[in-house]
């Protein structure tokens, strides 16, 4: 593992049992859905994970933080091996890498208020000072402290995306996995979100792996992209050579099929 890797991935597969399938006596058969993957994301660097549906993305995104055990592979942390770790010996992991998903309105608690919900991951961690950090993480996503007493349901799309940050950032995390978390949200909310991801990354020192099938939030955000197929890297590279000169044919097909605005245009910075 090379000194300025966060995060290692050597050889990772995966197979999961077709539920499809319902053989009476025997064990469902098992679909692989990631297929020899290796690669590094170096602290405080962005990668991008793209890939159309059905790459496997979103399983590469719980597997890497062992939502989902690896069948063959490593995955290593900062240097420890996590491919087999138990739920115990993961606890105190957990603070340390966070998943920020897709849907905020499915993955925060409808019954709970935004502080409940920020504060929640805290005391799971026995953390103390749970009202300062809780009004640090709202500081932080540039949420006004009163949202403290509102509902999921009474925030905008871009503002539930904001507190399911703040809930990840409350725990001071090394590594943040987004997953498709500005694919809901309007143009406007998209750019507000991004540069707010960008402004964090700088402030708290973050590692973000961030994956999305928009290629024009990819090339906004990151330094690296890996392209998935079919649970496969076809490609990996910095963001400006994926975009000059891709290598991959399908790489050139997901390029040629989005309309890719200038990023430096000052629309998406508002």
């Amino acid at each position: 593992m090379s000194e300025r890797a966060l995060l290692e991935v050597e050889n990772l597969h995966l197979s999961l049992p077709d539920l499809t399938a319902k053989p009476l006596f025997r064990p469902a058969p098992r679909i692989e859905i990631l297929r020899g993957l290796a690669f590094e994301i170096r602290r405080g660097s962005v990668l991008g994970i793209v890939g159309g549906s059905g790459s496997g993305k979103s399983t590469l995104a719980r597997t890497l933080i062992r939502l989902l055990e690896p069948t063959d592979g490593r995955i290593v942390f900062d240097g420890r091996d996590i491919t087999h770790l138990d739920e115990e010996a993961l606890r105190p992991l957990r603070r340390r890498f966070q998943m920020i998903f897709q849907d905020p309105l499915s993955s925060l608690n409808p019954r709970r208020r935004v502080s409940g919900i920020i504060a929640a991951p805290l005391r799971l961690h026995g953390l103390d000072e749970i009202e300062r950090r809780v009004d640090e993480a709202l500081d932080h996503v540039g949420l006004p402290r009163s949202f403290r007493s509102r509902y999921p349901h009474e925030l905008s799309g871009g503002q539930r995306q904001r507190i399911g940050i703040a809930r990840a950032i409350a725990l001071r995390p090394e590594f943040i996995l987004a997953d498709e978390i500005v694919s809901g949200l309007d143009v406007s909310s998209q750019a507000q979100v991004l540069h707010l991801l960008e402004d964090l990354v700088k402030e708290l020192g973050l590692t973000l792996a961030f994956i999305s099938h928009d290629l024009s939030v990819i090339r906004r955000l990151c330094d690296n992209v890996m392209v998935l197929h079919r649970g496969e890297i076809v490609e990996m590279a910095p963001t400006a050579e994926i975009f000059a000169a891709p290598q991959n044919d399908y790489t050139r097909r997901l390029l040629d099929a989005i309309p890719l605005p200038d990023p430096d245009q000052p629309n998406w910075h508002h």
